[in-house]
């Protein structure tokens, strides 16, 4: 009768083990998702104040076609993006290409002085700041969840339990990882 209580206790005690860690995986999956959608939120107000530079810009040289475009594709493109992986990459082409549109917005001194444009540009320092505060709150949940799935004893729950690793959030070159620059102080 005695081991048969200890069996029960011990089957009671790793049931409720592995209910903790199953759950613990699910509330770390959900600030996953929970991160992922802040950074999602940032890069939208970094879209919707793309198209608001691009018409600044062109108001003072409407011969640089080609950079607009090449703006408006890299923003289409993100935007496009689904999954970390995706997004980094399409985000890293957008960085390139708003580099171009602020190189050509140098040569404007009306410009640098507008306005609009040092109010969007604001805007966009902004929302480079707490995009890189989401990133790192995505990475840093991606991190202990990736973590407890695969660290002993909660490796056999996430596997039982169909957890899978999640991506960072990562930029692929050093010039996609700062803010793009948006100070025309010379």
């Amino acid at each position: 009768m005695i081991t048969l209580i200890i069996i029960v206790a011990v089957v009671v005690v790793l049931v409720l083990w592995a209910v903790f860690l199953y759950n613990r995986l699910v509330r770390l999956r959900v600030e996953v998702q929970q991160g992922w959608s802040n950074i999602d939120v940032q890069l939208r107000r970094r879209y919707d104040l793309i198209p608001n530079l691009i018409e600044s810009v062109k108001g003072y040289a409407a011969h640089e076609r080609g950079v607009f475009q090449a703006v408006t594709e890299a923003r289409t493109g993100a935007m496009s993006a689904h999954g970390p992986a995706a997004t980094g990459m399409a985000n890293n082409a957008l960085a390139s290409a708003l580099g171009g549109l602020f190189a050509v917005a140098e040569n404007y001194p009306d410009l640098k002085a507008s306005d609009n444009f040092l109010q969007l540009q604001t805007e966009l320092a902004n929302v480079e700041e707490m995009l890189a505060a989401s990133r790192r709150y995505y990475n840093s949940t991606v991190g202990s969840y990736n973590a407890t799935q695969t660290t002993v004893p909660s490796v056999f729950v996430a596997k039982v339990g169909d957890f899978a690793l999640a991506e960072f959030f990562e930029e692929e070159n050093e010039a996609a990882r700062t803010a793009p620059r948006v100070s025309f102080d010379q």
